[in-house]
């Protein structure tokens, strides 16, 4: 049944995905930060890395590791390096409580709805990062996009038999073509062999149908669920 008055499905599927795929967060949350660093790096040194161009100003001098600690565990962050100066990124080691709630709502909202530059680029506006060109945002999307689809369409069978399954479906209202429509969220997570829970899968619906719950769970059949 589909749980009424869910305002913000983003929201609860990062807690979903924070309890019951940490690693998984973990992973995307550094994909993205690591790649954001990397780009941000880039335009403080007036070109991209490797790159020879008449503007570039600095050029980068490996990385420094940090500990970042995030409500789903600690992520190793690689600060890069300059050759002349330093390179210190306010926007996360100073305002990691705010980072992180972009990060993490923009990462869910992602592996909801899928990754788009626009949601990339409205991530790095929320951050205060103003130097990034388009194609640097675009290369970033493309980057998570490819870990998103790993993991949603990964093999259920490495990690079953699974001894519990549970399936729900949240509300929630997404643009389509300039329109706001209803929509439904269905999301079904279980229990794995080793006593841990984990999202087996999500899928974005016009409307909670039979057709719609047969077609989500015959996929999840296919990719070995049991």
């Amino acid at each position: 049944m589909t749980a009424p008055h869910i305002i913000n499905p983003a929201g609860l599927l990062d807690q979903a995905l924070g309890d019951a795929s940490p690693d998984l967060m973990r992973h995307l949350l550094s994909t993205v930060i690591n790649s954001l660093l990397s780009a941000d790096a880039d335009a403080v040194c007036g070109a991209e890395y490797g790159a020879v161009s008449p503007e570039r100003v600095n050029s980068r001098n490996g990385y420094r590791h940090r500990d970042l600690d995030t409500r789903v565990g600690t992520i190793d962050v690689a600060v890069p390096k300059l050759r002349q100066g330093t390179y210190f990124p306010d926007w996360l080691l100073e305002r990691r409580k705010r980072a992180e709630a972009a990060l993490v709502s923009v990462v869910a909202t992602c592996y909801l709805l899928g990754v788009s530059t626009r949601r990339m680029d409205k991530l790095v506006q929320s951050l205060g990062i103003t130097s990034l060109s388009r194609s640097q945002v675009s290369r970033m999307a493309v980057e998570l996009d490819a870990q998103v689809a790993a993991f949603r369409t990964r093999p259920l069978d490495e990690s079953g038999p699974f001894t519990f399954v549970a399936a729900d479906a949240l509300s929630m209202k997404v643009r389509e073509q300039g329109r706001v429509v209803k929509a439904v969220v269905l999301v079904a997570t279980g229990v794995n062999a080793d006593g841990h829970r984990e999202v087996l899968g999500v899928k974005v619906a016009t409307s909670e149908t039979k057709q719609a719950w047969n077609a989500f769970f015959a996929d999840l059949v296919a990719r070995g669920l049991s």
